[in-house]
């Protein structure tokens, strides 16, 4: 009986030894290896997986290049052909192209400005309006008669690119004179008053190709 309770004091010992064993292993496995080893390699393994997914997306990338690029060129090619568009690359020389196709339309319906002449044509900073597309204003003032003011409107609502008039106010010119002559126009003459205005081309990024019907400001056309 005492042999048996002996050995089961040396068993108890045993387990209570490998118990501290474990322990200490443990203990030092946490303070010393998994900080200093385990976590750096998790984190190392974890790099490298990023790099090798980025280095796939940058492959991929590179492979579609050539259909990116062939792409662009349709868009180009396709905004080319669409007359809604001014061909200015920016807001002030969109102006200075309104102002002088403004002119060259007035010299056509009166030549030497003998019944018609621009009494104003200001660019206005458009920041009022929120279109998908920059809008490019000329704030215009005539006084031409009746018939030079018909074909000052058409020629320049129906030319290439395309604009459009807003903002149209037609008042009686009462007491007219025809410049040149000292003498009234016969019909009295016309004070207009108008905003000129154009789209300017979006840039690559933001390109999209539409059907022509869809030509910004095409339902403001009159």
């Amino acid at each position: 009986m005492a042999n048996e309770l002996k050995i089961g004091g040396i068993e108890r010992d045993r387990w209570a030894a490998l118990g501290l064993l474990l322990a200490a292993l443990a203990l030092a496995y946490a303070v010393l290896v998994h900080p200093w080893w385990t976590v750096p390699m998790l984190e190392a393994n974890e790099r490298l997986e990023d790099l090798k997914e980025r280095e796939l997306r940058q492959r991929m990338q590179l492979q579609q290049a050539p259909q990116v690029q062939q792409r662009l060129q349709q868009v180009r090619q396709q905004q080319a052909g669409l007359p809604g568009f001014l061909p200015e690359a920016s807001a002030e020389l969109a102006s200075a192209s309104l102002v002088q196709r403004l002119e060259n339309v007035v010299a056509q319906a009166s030549p030497g400005n003998r019944s018609c002449r621009i009494d104003n044509r200001s660019p206005l900073a458009d920041n009022s309006r929120r279109d998908k597309y920059a809008r490019v204003v000329v704030q215009v003032r005539l006084r031409c008669g009746t018939g030079e003011t018909a074909a000052v409107l058409h020629s320049l609502e129906t030319g290439s690119p395309r604009l459009f008039v807003g903002n149209l106010n037609l008042l009686s010119a009462r007491g007219y004179f025809v410049p040149g002559t000292g003498r009234p126009s016969s019909d009295g003459g016309i004070d207009v008053s108008f905003d000129l205005y154009g789209y300017l081309r979006p840039g690559p990024a933001a390109a999209t190709p539409a059907p022509k019907a869809n030509i910004p400001g095409a339902a403001d056309a009159s």
